[in-house]
Parts: structure tokens; C-alpha cells; sequence
């Protein structure tokens, strides 16, 4: 068959088969042999054919790159980057995108709370978070995440029951598109009461994650806490994601507590911790001593570099001197898992943000230093967040995997990371998709403002 270039917005698929020919990815989402036989650049990407079945929806086959004859249908890519669709391992769908209603007064993590619990009080009815939530889930697509696990406000009973049946009704519109998977968040000590029961019921039946903040209302012993949130969670079946060490004082010591009641527990699920700043700010034996304690309880770390840069050494009229970003390269050095997620967007926690992991992963690689790296880190954003939420069809380029892919224009890690790449093009299960970014004009009347 003729070839057909792969420009801007032309992708065009005519066979059932076709082969996504000279598609450059990054070796560490190849299977170990293809990667080893490619040809693969400084950065770590390897130049490779895709063969696709649309019947099916997924990968058939990925080879090296070479000319052949008896390719199916071929798409000639010459060299653009190809990667799995996007997976989001933090989000906070239902606080989005309500800053023009309720800013940051301070831009503090204090005022961010503040503000945000105002507005919940004021305004979060399921029309409203829906309405939110749906908007946040377009823009997503039209980025290409597949899939996303978001925290979900459940502080209090009422507010519980709402943000779950949003999130269940949501799961149930957008399934086939993306995967929506919650976590419960509140207190630590809510899962030592009656109502933490109750909600992990609910947590339960849409199939999601216990979590919270590691914060008591009553006073209660922090590791009790811990303990009876692990004996939940392995009553019900249920993986743990909590947010840790969201400052940066260098005492903190909530990530190897977790550790501690992870071991104590003999916890069989994961364990998800994000933000984990105070890391950065420990000496090199306190955080080697950490690292050790998080290898040996199996947890998961997310770094969230938007919503901490924004947060994080915070100070009226004073430039800030540190970043925020947990030390990554050094639980990565360590073989502790490092997913980097999207965390808050156009809310008090942060101020800008698309729900675009691509952005949120230049982000990181620019923060963290990560450029000489290379593909080593596009896992964080694909393959690692995929495993962690369970879905063993999503999040690499191999055979059996789904075709649900993100082709660019750019070529190299320099080039992909340059430009916003407001051209990229969707497969999903094989197929070219075209979603358009929502308009922000649909979320006026929420925001309190007059439409145009």
C-alpha cells in the first residue's frame, strides 16, 4: 500500500491493520528485546514499528523500524514520538476549577484549605461538582489521559455521599474513555469511627482507595490511626493513598510511619504516598534512612511538582528559595517507585493547569533535572501510574497492549518537550479521535460570572 504521511490533524487510517511505521518511544515502555534491537538515541528512544489491529483495539506486534515489504498498511511517522496514552495517579477532580470564585488569599497551603472548605460549605451540590468534574474529565481527554485516580473530599458524611455519587455517576458516562478511579479523603482518624466504616462501604463498591491526610481532629494516636486504616483496608480489599509530608519542615516524619504501619500491618495492598516534600529538605543519612524504611514497606511514591511549586516556601513579598519536589531521582536511585501526577488544577491548591500530564511531566523534568534522563522518566506518566491503578492493558507500547496511543510532531526529547504541542493527534483502540477542549465560558454561572 502507498504510504500516508502522518502531518498534523491528517492521520488517516483506511485498513483494519495498519503499522505506525518509524514511531519513536521510549525504550523504557518497550518490551526488554525490542528495545535491546532497536536503534535508540542518546535520550532513550527508540525508533520502532507499531503494527495495530482497529478490529480489536489493540497492539499486534512492535518491532525495531525497518523497511519492509510486507507491512500492512503503513502510516510513516519519520521518527515522531509515540507514547501510551497518559495516566493521572492524583488528581482532585471535584475542587477544579473554582478559583474565580474562591482565589487563594495568600496563596498559602493554609489559605488554599481555607478557602477551598468556604466554598464546599457555599457551593458543593452534585450539580455543581458534576458539572466541574465533567469539565476537568473533557480536558483531560483532549490531552490524552486515559485514566485518573482522584481524591475525593469526604471529611463529612453529607459532603461523602455527594462527592461518591458524582463520582460513580461520572464513572458510569465516561467508561471506555477514561478510567475513574476515587480515593477517599479526610482525617486519618475518620477510619476509626462508624462513618469511616460507612465510607469505606461506599469506597468499596466503586472500587477505590481509602486515604486521607495524616491529621486528627480528636487527638487521637497518629499510628493507632494508621493501624486501623490498614485493618480496614485489608478487610474490604482496598489499596491506600494518602497524602504525606506536605511541608516543608525537615521533622516530619509521617512517610516512615506509614512505612512503620505498612510493615506492622503485613499490608498485601498498595500504598500510594504523595507529595512527600519534607524528603527534600532532610540531610543525606535522615533521607536515606526514609528511602530505606518506604523500599522495605513496597510504597509507591507520586511527586506532584505544580501544585508544590505553587504551595510550598510560600511568603508575602519574598521570592521563594526552594521547589518542593520530593527527591526523586534519589527514591528512583533507590528502586522505589516514582510516578509524577497532576495534582490540583484551577483551584485554590493551584493556580493554573489543563489537566495536561504532558505539561505537568515537562514540569518535573525542568524542576527536578530530569532532561539528561530522558525517556528513563516517561513511565512516571504511563506505565507506572497504570500498574499502580490496576489496569494491565494501558500504559506501554507492546504487544497485547491497548492501541490507545498519543502521536507528536516533535522528535527528539528536546523537541517534545518544547513546545505545548497543541498538535498532537489521539488513536484510541486504534482508531483517530478528535476531542475538543471544553470552553471555560460553560463554567461562568458556577464561577458567579456574567457570560459574554
Amino acid at each position: 500500500m502507498t504510504p500516508h504521511a502522518g502531518a498534523p490533524g491528517t492521520l488517516r487510517v483506511r485498513g483494519d491493520i495498519y503499522c505506525l511505521s518509524g514511531a519513536r518511544v521510549a525504550a523504557s515502555l518497550l518490551d526488554a528485546k525490542v528495545a535491546a534491537d532497536a536503534v535508540t538515541g542518546r535520550d532513550g528512544f527508540a525508533l520502532t514499528d507499531i503494527m495495530i489491529d482497529g478490529r480489536t483495539g489493540f497492539i499486534r506486534e512492535v518491532r525495531p523500524h525497518a523497511q519492509e515489504a510486507d507491512l500492512p498498511e503503513r502510516v510513516e511517522l519519520r521518527g515522531r514520538h509515540v507514547s501510551p496514552a497518559f495516566i493521572d495517579l492524583h488528581a482532585h477532580l471535584d475542587k477544579g476549577h473554582i478559583w474565580h470564585r474562591c482565589p487563594n488569599p495568600d496563596g498559602t497551603h493554609a489559605g488554599a484549605a481555607g478557602a477551598v472548605a468556604r466554598d464546599r460549605a457555599s457551593h458543593w451540590n452534585e450539580e455543581d461538582i458534576a458539572a466541574r468534574f465533567d469539565f476537568a474529565l473533557r480536558c483531560a481527554e483532549a490531552h490524552g489521559t486515559r485514566a485518573i485516580r482522584t481524591h475525593i473530599d469526604s471529611y463529612d458524611p453529607v459532603q461523602a455521599r455527594r462527592g461518591w455519587a458524582v463520582l460513580t455517576r461520572q464513572q458510569a458516562l465516561w467508561a471506555g474513555r477514561i478510567a475513574v478511579q476515587g480515593v477517599a479523603l479526610t482525617r486519618i482518624d475518620t477510619w476509626s469511627t462508624p462513618e469511616g466504616r460507612a465510607l469505606a462501604a461506599i469506597v468499596a463498591r466503586t472500587g477505590g482507595c481509602l486515604g486521607g491526610i495524616l491529621k486528627t481532629q480528636s487527638g487521637a494516636d497518629l499510628d493507632a490511626c494508621l493501624d486501623r486504616l490498614f485493618a480496614l483496608a485489608t478487610e474490604y480489599g482496598l489499596d491506600v493513598d494518602l497524602h504525606v509530608d506536605e511541608t516543608l519542615d525537615p521533622a516530619a516524619d509521617g512517610l516512615d510511619r506509614v512505612a512503620r504501619a505498612v510493615l506492622r500491618a503485613r499490608f498485601a495492598g498498595r500504598v500510594t504516598c504523595g507529595h512527600c516534600c519534607a524528603l527534600a529538605m532532610q540531610d543525606d543519612a535522615r533521607l536515606a534512612a526514609s528511602i530505606a524504611a518506604v523500599k522495605a514497606a513496597g510504597i509507591t511514591i507520586v511527586a506532584l511538582p505544580a501544585a508544590n511549586l505553587y504551595l510550598q516556601d510560600r511568603m508575602a513579598g519574598r521570592t521563594p528559595r526552594l521547589r518542593g519536589l520530593a527527591p526523586v531521582q534519589e527514591l528512583a536511585d533507590a528502586h522505589v517507585p516514582v510516578a509524577i501526577g497532576g495534582d490540583n488544577c484551577r483551584d485554590p491548591f493551584t493556580f493554573g493547569g489543563d489537566h495536561d500530564m504532558l505539561d505537568i511531566w515537562r514540569d518535573a523534568v525542568r524542576i527536578g533535572h530530569l532532561d539528561l534522563l530522558g525517556a528513563a522518566w516517561a513511565p512516571a506518566v504511563t506505565a507506572l501510574p497504570a500498574e499502580v491503578m490496576g489496569l494491565p492493558h494501558q500504559g506501554r507500547i507492546t504487544a497485547g497492549a491497548r492501541a490507545d496511543l498519543i502521536l507528536f510532531q516533535a522528535r527528539t526529547f528536546s523537541e517534545l518537550l518544547a513546545r505545548p504541542q497543541v498538535d498532537r493527534e489521539l488513536l484510541r483502540g486504534g482508531r483517530p479521535i478528535a476531542p475538543v477542549l471544553p470552553d471555560y465560558a460553560e463554567l461562568d454561572v458556577l464561577a458567579g460570572l456574567t457570560p459574554a
